[in-house]
């Protein structure tokens, strides 16, 4: 059996998408549906209420007035926004517990920025990139969940210079790349994640080559140990972006998602 298929295979508590998503995700295929419709569906859920409730108050989205209802929260957020959001915040134990403990906040990063840049720039649809960077790294939990103190010589070879889906390959004869396209493919994800799931990396090669470009150029440019001459300066010019903006670009980010995973914990 393909290695990918047995490390999916053998971590049998994400073979399914948490219900919260699943019922979401189902609803929003509903050609009539409504914001009541998704909102009583929030409610239900304690934590998700306060988180929603939090996030439209914050400085984040910034809208002046104090909102204390749900209803008028997702409302002024819109559908879209809040599916982002719930699928976030149920994201969050899967990627937390069997996952690198740092791999949610990291995907919040990348989603941040994926929404800040498609925002100024208008090369796609904001809420399109939020979603499409929050996703890309899912095939993470699958690697640490096989063996997290084998994951644990793979970060420890990145930290040394090693590249990780080379690094991957060495410990696990796969990578997050061909796990978290097997993900997406089981959970019936949308073309456009797929895509981004599996060429985040190697955007050229994708057929929808902007958006993994935008993903790719924002993961580089949160990273810990970011050098400006890791980023892709052919897609910053695609973006009409100086490279010497990049240094005040990537704190303009970082700032944002901090300020974003400060309302989602």
């Amino acid at each position: 059996m393909d290695r990918t298929i047995q490390l999916v295979n053998a971590v049998k508590d994400i073979q399914a998408m948490p219900s919260v998503i699943v019922k979401v995700l189902n609803l929003m295929k509903e050609p009539n549906v409504s914001m009541k419709a998704l909102g009583d569906m929030v409610m239900y859920d304690q934590s998700l209420t306060i988180k929603m409730l939090a996030l439209v108050n914050s400085a984040y989205y910034g809208f002046t007035q104090q909102i204390s209802s749900i209803n008028i929260a997702l409302s002024l957020l819109g559908m879209v926004k809040v599916k982002n959001i719930i699928v976030a915040v149920a994201m969050k134990p899967m990627m937390s517990n069997q996952g690198d403990k740092e791999l949610w906040k990291h995907s919040i990063k990348v989603a941040a920025g994926c929404e800040y840049l498609a925002t100024i720039t208008k090369i796609m649809d904001p809420d399109d990139a939020f979603i499409a960077g929050f996703v890309h790294d899912i095939g993470k939990i699958v690697l640490h969940s096989s063996s997290e103190r084998v994951y644990a010589r793979v970060v420890s070879a990145v930290a040394e210079g090693a590249d990780i889906l080379m690094a991957e390959d060495n410990y696990f004869n796969s990578d997050h790349v061909k796990t978290g396209a097997l993900l997406a493919k089981r959970w019936q994800m949308p073309i456009l994640l797929s895509n981004i799931i599996s060429y985040h990396h190697t955007p050229a090669l994708s057929s929808m080559p902007v958006p993994c470009s935008l993903v790719n150029l924002v993961d580089t440019l949160v990273q810990e140990k970011f050098k400006p001459n890791m980023v892709d300066r052919d897609f910053l010019n695609t973006l009409s972006i100086d490279f010497s903006e990049i240094d005040d670009l990537r704190k303009t980010i970082l700032e944002k998602a901090e300020l974003l995973i400060s309302e989602l914990t």
